[in-house]
């Protein structure tokens, strides 16, 4: 049986959290730079698997037609709400299985902070490479999967040398991560899964459905400390990146 990944349980705490414009980072990082590496025109058609509830639909240019698809009906129903736009189009579907559409033919094609949280990406690309257009591109956005495994990455500190550093203890293994949303509240807290494969596991699968990674970027948080430790926190921002890019196209 296939585990049900949907956020649904959890879609109340994560439009909380994102809102309309999306979090920090969102505005700040991801939402900036996906825009840029898609380049889209206003003949663009751009499919957003995982969406959410349409944070990068509102992002883009008006003109571009856009479909987001994303397994939460809560999420779904919440990007319809926010999103007025007669070109964008949202729809309630599990992207690892086919996909409930009649059509190809789109241009582009974003998967932002989504990929890590379904169980079978493979068959997310497979998807991908029904309903791209040759040439198309895809863009995307992971936390970054050397330094930002959840339960096996944290901060650590050597007072001795004045550094802040990564401590990963395992990387190479595929894993399946257990996340709850309120760890310290008994009542709403819901457990969702993230699951771990290292990068060359999302370039083997690109490559076997066609794709070729065009680019690979490292986003570090813009965030400023304070306090004595200040120096040491901004150093340590600044060399270990949050997320990672990868634009791939379609063979």
């Amino acid at each position: 049986m296939q585990k049900n990944t949907s956020w649904d349980k959890v879609g109340d705490w994560y439009k909380d959290a994102v809102g309309d414009k999306g979090h920090f980072y969102h505005q700040e990082v991801i939402l900036p730079n996906v825009v840029r590496l898609l380049k889209l025109n206003p003949t663009a058609k751009l499919l957003d698997l995982g969406c959410g509830q349409g944070v990068l639909a509102r992002a883009i240019s008006k003109e571009v037609a856009y479909l987001g698809l994303d397994l939460s009906p809560n999420l779904i129903e919440e990007a319809r709400k926010l999103d007025q736009n007669p070109i964008h189009k949202y729809g309630v579907a599990d992207i690892c299985k086919e996909l409930p559409i009649k059509y190809s033919g789109f241009s582009h094609a974003a998967i932002i902070l989504a990929l890590q949280n379904v169980a079978h990406p493979f068959k997310v690309f497979k998807n991908l490479a029904i309903h791209l257009n040759k040439g198309g591109k895809l863009v995307i956005v992971l936390n970054h999967p050397s330094f930002r495994i959840p339960k096996h990455a944290d901060w650590e500190v050597d007072r001795v040398k004045k550094i802040q550093y990564r401590k990963v203890d395992c990387y190479m293994s595929p894993l399946e991560i257990p996340i709850e949303s309120s760890p310290f509240d008994r009542i709403n807290n819901v457990s969702t899964t993230s699951f771990h494969y290292p990068l060359s596991a999302y370039s083997e699968m690109l490559f076997d459905n066609g794709f070729v990674i065009e680019k690979i970027e490292e986003w570090v948080s813009p965030k400023k400390s304070e306090g004595g430790m200040a120096e040491v926190e901004d150093k340590a921002r600044k060399e270990f990146p949050l997320f990672m890019a990868i634009v791939a196209s379609k063979k």
